[in-house]
């Protein structure tokens, strides 16, 4: 990661509590506007950790600049899987190395978790996901439709 020039450590980690208004913030980034409040309610609904994972992607000088939801997906149908339930890197961060980083983390604990493959969904919209997915190895392999309902 560069800034000003100057080469930035990252450092990929679990998310912490004290992570949420900035993961708040990116979730607004992704197109899901939250609030801390909501996030930090959130991160306590993602738990045991044994079924979901939260990494962050952080720098010194610029703080968390992204994140990765994944969770273990037991299925009747399908081998055990992993789900990235959401991703993103802050924009003027992007194409930089975090993503990548992010994603092989999350990857690494899919496979200590006895996963046996990965899947994402991706807006139609994402076209530049759609691109950093099958550079990372992914196949797009079907699409479908959405529907959601209020309970």
């Amino acid at each position: 990661m560069k800034s000003n020039g100057k080469r930035q450590k990252l450092k990929i980690r679990l998310a912490k509590p004290r992570d949420a208004s900035r993961l708040a913030e990116l979730s607004g980034e992704l197109g899901y506007p939250a609030t801390t409040a909501e996030v930090r309610q959130r991160l306590r609904g993602i738990r045991p950790a044994a079924q979901h994972a939260l990494f962050v992607a952080e720098t010194k000088v610029a703080g968390v600049i992204g994140w990765i939801h994944v969770s273990k997906q037991p299925l009747l149908e399908a081998d055990l899987r992993a789900e990235i339930n959401g991703f993103v890197v802050a924009e003027g961060h992007r194409s930089l190395g975090a993503g990548g980083q992010l994603l092989a983390a999350a990857e690494d604990w899919a496979r200590k978790h006895g996963c046996k493959g990965m899947s994402v969904r991706s807006n139609v919209i994402r076209e530049r996901a759609h691109r950093f997915y099958e550079r990372n190895g992914f196949e797009h392999y079907k699409t479908q439709k959405s529907f959601r309902k209020p309970l």
